[in-house]
């Protein structure tokens, strides 16, 4: 018996006992079915991750805060000591913090680490709103770091940091309410920003809009180049003469030439002197470790259904061979060899599992792109770019293919007894 008559003989035999084949696919369904989407949900996730973290900065950048204190909340209370203790606005460090503040001092210790090219401060302003042409006023905020951004542009230009022009990259939600037509229709214009000094009083700065950016979920805000930040912060100040002398984070650059162990290196000895600075591949790791976690516990459930569906194909290829006793007598009466007997049932275990692997993955893919396509109009809109389930057909590919797998290290122990079955006895089975 050729090759192709083992396969096509063995895809004719799975069928028939139809009802028992069917359970059997329907378990390996609800795995694969399972794996393919929990697979979908991390890669479209992931890739969205990677186009959100190049907003955060370029690659040889880091972020310095003040280094946290070990000091557990159950410890008491932290004695204060007005020389170190002094903080900043969460606004102004990682979101939700507040941190110790940088000082003129710091920024000094750090320029004069080995490896550091140069360090500026950042300053924060909290601007009030946002119009156009006089007409209606947005709440509208900034984000602090747009020196170092990458903004995910829709139309425009990135800033201009040299540029003595207030710049402004705004974001695309406001581009409708603001009473532009369209995203080129916002470039080029010029728009106000209102901002409240320490004394109350009301300000208003001009900015040009340079480009129009999607939203960010990792660097929230318009951006703003040094010229606007700077008019926006001396109108924060009211005209008071304050020099600022703290500051939340500072931008560090560091030598490009670095390679991922000088990078460490550098790290250690910046914490060794206090400070706490992180890269842009850190950023992407902890929210990627978080995500590779959750898909990793739906992949396990996925897996212990593919074991289950694993018995459920033991159990019907060995009903298989009890039934087919006196046909496998029969075929190695005939001189059909012990090995061709293993593969044909073998063939029947892997056709089992390509079967009910190939339309759960497809069925997964159909409602998956669907359902995707929904929540991309729905809840998930304030997020475009966003496809949170992404197919990618080497991963599907390799789902079908460990099923598979899985389906053929099942049939082994069914096929090895029809393989040694001996054919006088098989022929007398009643």
């Amino acid at each position: 018996m050729r090759t192709k008559d083992l396969v096509a003989t063995a895809i004719s035999n799975t069928f028939r006992s139809k009802l028992r084949t069917t359970l059997t696919v329907l378990a390996i369904f609800v795995g694969a079915f399972t794996l393919t989407l929990t697979n979908a949900v991390g890669a479209g996730v992931s890739q969205y991750v990677d186009a959100q973290v190049g907003a955060l900065g370029s690659p040889d950048v880091f972020i310095i805060t003040q280094a946290s204190d070990a000091t557990a909340a159950g410890d008491g209370p932290v004695e204060y000591d007005a020389e170190s203790s002094a903080s900043v606005s969460s606004r102004q460090g990682p979101p939700g913090t507040t941190t110790k503040a940088l000082t003129d001092a710091d920024l000094r210790a750090i320029a004069e680490t080995s490896g550091i090219e140069s360090v500026d401060p950042i300053r924060s302003v909290q601007p009030d709103y946002v119009e156009y042409d006089s007409g209606t006023r947005y709440e509208f905020s900034i984000n602090a770091t747009s020196a170092v951004t990458t903004a995910d542009l829709t139309a425009g230009a990135q800033l201009d940091g040299s540029a003595e022009e207030a710049q402004l990259v705004l974001q695309d939600t406001f581009v409708t309410p603001l009473g532009f037509a369209s995203a080129d229709d916002a470039v080029g214009a010029s728009v106000s920003i209102g901002i409240t000094d320490i004394l109350g009083e009301k300000h208003v700065v001009d900015a040009t809009v340079v480009g129009v950016s999607l939203e960010s979920l990792l660097a929230a805000g318009a951006g703003a180049n040094d010229a606007l930040i700077a008019e926006l912060a001396d109108a924060q100040s009211g005209g008071i003469d304050t020099a600022v002398t703290s500051y939340g984070v500072a931008v560090a650059h560091f030598d490009t030439a670095l390679s991922a162990e000088g990078i460490s290196a550098l790290k250690a000895d910046l914490a060794t002197e206090g400070y706490s600075a992180s890269t842009i591949e850190d950023q992407l790791g902890a929210v990627q470790t978080v995500i590779n976690g959750i898909v990793g516990v739906l992949n396990a459930f996925a897996v212990i259904a593919l074991i289950a569906a694993a018995f459920g194909i033991i159990n019907t290829l060995l009903m298989s061979v009890q039934e087919r006793t006196r046909e496998i007598g029969l075929m190695k009466a005939m001189g059909m060899s012990g090995g061709k007997v293993y593969t044909l049932f073998s063939l029947e275990a892997i056709f089992i599992g390509f079967l009910g692997s190939a339309i759960g993955a497809g069925v997964a893919i159909g409602l998956g792109s669907a359902l995707s396509a929904v929540l991309s109009q729905g809840f998930l809109s304030g997020l475009p770019g966003l496809n949170i389930l992404l197919f990618e057909p080497m991963s599907v590919a390799f789902v079908i293919l460990l099923v598979m797998l899985i389906a053929f290290l099942s049939g082994t122990l069914p096929a090895q007894r029809a393989a040694k079955q001996n054919p006088i006895e098989s022929l007398r089975y009643e």
